[in-house]
């Protein structure tokens, strides 16, 4: 199982993922160990997909730094307010 997920670093920023172990690289993350997210620590996971494969989960992660699929993260999983 591979997995796309989202951070809130401390900054208010988002930081989008993939990895074939969640619990590994969320506590690298958090513990400061990777650079591109060190400098915002702490970070919060807030949502994730699991998908099969590796192929499927580098693609998603592209589409969620882009673009429309940024803008459908934000408004699927940082929305606050009722719908």
């Amino acid at each position: 199982m591979w997995y796309v997920y989202f951070l809130q670093l401390h900054n208010g920023d988002v930081y989008v993922g993939s990895t074939n172990d969640l619990r590994r690289r969320f506590e690298s993350r958090q513990s400061g160990y990777v650079t591109s997210t060190k400098a915002h620590l702490p970070v919060a996971l807030k949502t994730y997909i699991a998908v099969e494969t590796e192929a499927n989960a580098r693609q998603l992660e592209r589409y969620f730094k882009a673009g429309s699929g940024k803008a459908f993260a934000n408004k699927r999983f940082w929305r606050t307010e009722p719908h």
